[in-house]
């Protein structure tokens, strides 16, 4: 096993967390979606499951088999119930004389979120209209460089600025006052429309029209700010985008799965209201099962399919090394599934030439546990990342030597780091493409990203994380920074086109071969052929591969000396790829001895050196 896991320093600013509110001193900015009770490690140890399979034998998770084991009796549980079918008023009726309280709709999935007994759990796994009944998760949180980085001054330049896009922000609210977010008059804001999923508008205020946690504030900022108060110093990447505040946290950044799946229903409820194109989620939690089975993964599917655009953080547990594992195998759902684009962190080391960007060293690195889903899709920068600040709100009072000031003196900005924040990078450009192209459909989107992404980087780097006294050597291979950094200018300059269909620019999956001691990626109907892009035969791109010529070799994933997969005699291997067969779901990572309910783990703020 790791380390135990080092206590975070009270002075530091953070973009992951986990935990309740008292382990948020850990936390401030990544909003990461996590279970109360992990699977554990000797329980992992009793099933197998395939790459894109998920547990077929049960329609009751892992997870939640556990709880019922060693429940007390009247103990109740939430959870999250699928069915095979939108479900009946009987259905609905046979659950509450079961003693069960339905807590909210989630027609998105054919199903209900519920507090249940656990002694009913048995009777709702015989159900034959029941497909997965799965834990309801509890979520929490996971500039002035990020656009020459990015090169989005050429997208500017060209006149474009997210007008007419609607972006919708799941987070814990938008400051919709703020002067940043008003149009072009200064006397209306862009924040079009608002609504909450915690229950806690009336305490909000205004109709939950506030942000008292700070972090989607701060996000909106990073998408769609205008610079008002810094004379265009902190501007966002799409500075006329009109917002969409779907709240799914409340002021202490709490919510739970069943939140943030009843705001993507909104958005895709609202798409054509306001012309929803893209859903920002910064945020993430463990991986308890297959993205098959996954409802949070079900739902984001849902909104891909409806045409949007979903741009997920990859998480912040890059640093996270279970037995040699060096941070692999860490990415957080939603991030997990392979319609959705999901973005790690670079850091600028006071730079804004793209030469002299770095990995981060808390973003999160692939391939994803049971599906091994190769993650990130795409880089941005996140780290010490200015953007608009919620005034009186919780993650403000709690680090206020993160405020920064405006033209106007007042401290009106605030600094955070962590994929959360290179996350809006990703869904800002995504704004400004769409307003160039209205018809590309997110498979289009996701490809022209990751195709002109900028590819240069070192084989290897090293930071120093002062709090934690340690080193972290980073090397650049596909699950560590995706297809490279985020380039507006050469997306903007690309015509390819995917085909149009949702599920054409899937990621792929990485298949490890135990007798060649090889690893090719696969994506649903074959193995991608040597020198072609990764989307095999449905692109139209010839030899141009998206992942760069320094990283696929062959059919063969080369990334360097890092090789935790490489050799079956470490202990890191098990940990990132399974068993020998590369089947096992040992390949999990998470289980409740690292990330249980009252246990952190932070991406340092800005003191990463």
């Amino acid at each position: 096993m790791s380390q135990p896991i080092q206590p975070v320093q009270r002075n530091e600013k953070h973009s992951a967390a986990w935990g309740k509110r008292k382990t948020l001193l850990v936390s401030t900015l990544a909003i990461l979606l996590t279970a109360k009770c992990a699977i554990t490690q000797e329980y992992r140890s009793n099933f197998s499951v395939r790459p894109g399979q998920g547990v077929a034998s049960t329609s009751l998770a892992r997870e939640i088999s556990e709880i019922s084991r060693s429940a007390q009796p009247g103990q109740h549980v939430k959870v999250i119930i699928q069915y095979k079918h939108a479900p009946s008023v009987a259905t609905v009726g046979r659950l509450q004389s079961s003693a069960a309280r339905v807590t909210r709709g989630l027609r998105l999935i054919h199903g209900v979120a519920v507090t249940i007994p656990v002694g009913a759990l048995a009777k709702l796994a015989n159900d034959p209209e029941v497909a997965m009944v799965s834990l309801d998760h509890p979520v929490q949180l996971m500039d002035d460089t990020t656009d020459t980085v990015t090169n989005a001054k050429s997208a500017w330049n060209a006149g474009l600025h997210g007008t007419g896009i609607g972006v919708a922000v799941i987070d814990s609210g938008i400051n919709e006052n703020h002067p940043d977010l008003m149009d072009a008059t200064g006397t209306q804001t862009r924040v079009v429309y608002h609504q909450d999923f915690t229950g806690t508008a009336s305490a909000n205020g205004a109709g939950g029209h506030n942000d008292l946690f700070g972090h989607g504030t701060h996000v909106a900022g990073i998408i769609g700010g205008n610079g008002y108060l810094s004379g265009g110093t902190y501007q966002g990447m799409a500075s006329n985008v009109s917002l969409i505040d779907l709240r799914a946290l409340d002021g202490n950044g709490s919510g739970s799965d069943s939140t943030v799946i009843a705001a993507i229903q909104a958005a895709i409820a609202l798409k054509d209201t306001y012309n929803i194109r893209v859903i920002n989620l910064s945020l993430g939690r463990g991986i308890p099962t297959s993205y098959t089975q996954d409802p949070l993964c079900q739902a984001v599917e849902a909104a891909w399919n409806s045409g949007i655009v979903v741009v997920v953080a990859a998480g912040n547990y890059g640093r996270l090394s279970v037995n040699g594992s060096n941070g692999y195998g860490t990415i957080t759902a939603p991030g997990n599934d392979p319609y959705v684009l999901t973005v790690g962190a670079l850091k600028s080391n006071g730079s804004s030439n793209r030469a002299s960007q770095t990995k981060a060293s808390y973003s999160s690195k692939g391939p994803t546990t049971y599906d091994h889903v190769v993650k990130p899709d795409i880089m941005a920068p996140g780290h010490g990342i200015v953007s608009l600040a919620a005034q009186g709100a919780t993650l403000e009072g709690s680090y206020p030597q993160a405020l920064v000031s405006g033209s106007d003196g007042s401290s009106r900005y605030f600094s955070l780091s962590g994929t959360s924040m290179a996350t809006p990078a990703v869904a800002g450009a995504v704004a400004l493409l769409l307003e160039q192209n209205s018809a590309l459909t997110p498979d289009q989107v996701k490809a022209r990203l990751m195709k002109t992404a900028y590819k240069v980087f070192p084989n290897s780097t090293t930071s120093h994380v002062p709090h934690l006294h340690r080193n972290y050597t980073e090397f650049y291979d596909m699950f560590a920074v995706g297809s490279g950094l985020l380039d507006v200018q050469a997306a903007m300059n690309n015509n390819d086109l995917v085909p149009a269909t949702a599920g054409s620019a899937l990621s792929p999956s990485a298949v490890y071969n135990p007798v060649t001691g090889t690893v090719t990626l696969v994506n649903g109907n074959g193995t991608v052929q040597p020198n072609s892009v990764v989307w095999g035969n449905s692109v139209v791109w010839g030899t141009s591969v998206v992942w760069g010529s320094s990283v696929v070799n062959g059919n063969s994933v080369v990334w360097g000396s890092s090789l935790p997969w490489n050799n079956n005699l470490l202990s890191a291997f098990s940990v990132v790829w399974g068993s020998s067969t590369g089947t096992s779901a040992t390949s999990v990572v998470w289980g409740s001895s690292l990330l249980g309910t009252n246990t952190a783990f932070s991406d340092a703020g800005d003191d990463e050196q």
